[in-house]
């Protein structure tokens, strides 16, 4: 074989393998400058839904001065933790995150300057094709100033297939900022609940996040920057958990960063299954249900409890913190607020 018939196979095989990257990876560019979109899984023919997310950068922690960031529906309203979401099994959203932090910011915190600048949405729990992944390896994030659809898909149970279904009690996050593991993205604040019901589950008059994390924090706070709730006039929030009695609470608990924690409520408990309630009137199926109210959380753990606050035990400020001591004793601690109706 001569050497131009040499050099022109292995152009040929250059092209390919470019071909072949851009076909794997270069899907995740396609569409108009700007805005980048994502296949639907399977079972997903079109979304449901369509909603708008925002990154922005937030003003930095008082306490230790790190970089915050947060997810919101508008830019104004972002957050840490970002706006729960919520499906129904059978459901298929298409979620556009914008990428509004500054790219100044997003070098601020990665650790390798070969790693890309961006953010991203990665969910856990539900059905989603790579394009919506939320990895660097997957090329599914946002560069700075422009923004990405990505699809989630609730699967539904299938008793004919034995399929699971999605119902239950997740989370989304970053998977981009820093690392490829988005260490530094979540540790920033960029998380946030996820809620799959099923058709006819109980609906909960309100839903809170409670993310347990490194240094002893809940939602990156520590006590008593944990609960800034007015005692006077509460307004529900992240760092104010507040209920009328006698109403239904849902809490979406997540285990952030690298320790094992406890999620522990004063004065109410719950039911150890999928809603934290006890459905039915078959007592063999009841009987073999743990009541609890104490509950370990390992780091990327999620599940959910529903309470009726101040059941049998009225109004109060009830502490809710981690049971590992030293944890509380840091300062891993909140309180829900019961008032009267």
């Amino acid at each position: 074989m001569d050497r131009k018939s040499s050099a022109g196979r292995l152009l040929l095989v250059a092209a390919v393998l470019v071909v072949t990257t851009v076909g794997a990876g270069g899907l995740a560019l396609a569409g108009k400058a700007g805005e980048r979109s994502a296949e639907k899984p399977d079972g997903c023919a079109q979304p449901d839904r369509r909603i708008q997310l925002y990154a922005v950068e937030l003003p930095r922690d008082p306490v230790t001065g790190q970089i915050r960031l947060g997810y919101g529906s508008t830019p104004d309203t972002a957050s840490y933790p970002g706006p729960t979401m919520e499906m129904i099994e059978g459901e298929c959203l298409a979620i556009t995150l914008h990428n509004q932090v500054p790219e100044a910011t997003l070098a601020q915190l990665r650790v390798a300057p070969e790693h890309p600048l961006g953010v991203s949405l990665h969910v856990h729990g539900v059905k989603y094709t790579q394009l919506s992944d939320g990895t660097v390896h997957s090329g599914s994030y946002v560069p700075p100033g422009q923004s990405r659809t990505y699809t989630w898909y609730a699967k539904p149970r299938s008793a004919a297939t034995g399929s699971q279904g999605t119902a239950g009690y997740w989370w989304y996050h970053d998977h981009v900022v820093g690392g490829p593991h988005g260490t530094q993205g979540l540790g920033a604040g960029l998380f946030g609940g996820l809620v799959v019901r099923r058709q006819g589950d109980t609906r909960p008059d309100r839903t809170y996040v409670t993310a347990f994390g490194d240094r002893q924090t809940i939602n990156l706070r520590r006590s008593p920057e944990a609960d800034t709730c007015d005692h006077m006039n509460p307004q529900p929030g992240p760092t104010c958990l507040m209920a009328k009695v006698g109403e239904r609470i849902e809490f979406i608990v997540i285990g952030l960063g690298n320790e094992l924690h406890t999620f522990h409520i004063h004065g109410h408990s719950w039911a150890d299954t999928r809603t934290g309630m006890v459905e039915g009137n078959s007592k063999p199926l009841v009987d073999s249900i743990p009541v609890i109210d104490n509950k370990s959380l390992g780091p990327g753990d999620s599940f959910g409890v529903q309470i009726i606050a101040g059941d049998s035990v009225g109004p109060g400020h009830w502490m809710l913190h981690c049971h590992m001591q030293f944890h509380s004793d840091a300062g891993m601690y909140t309180t829900l607020h019961v008032i009267e109706g």
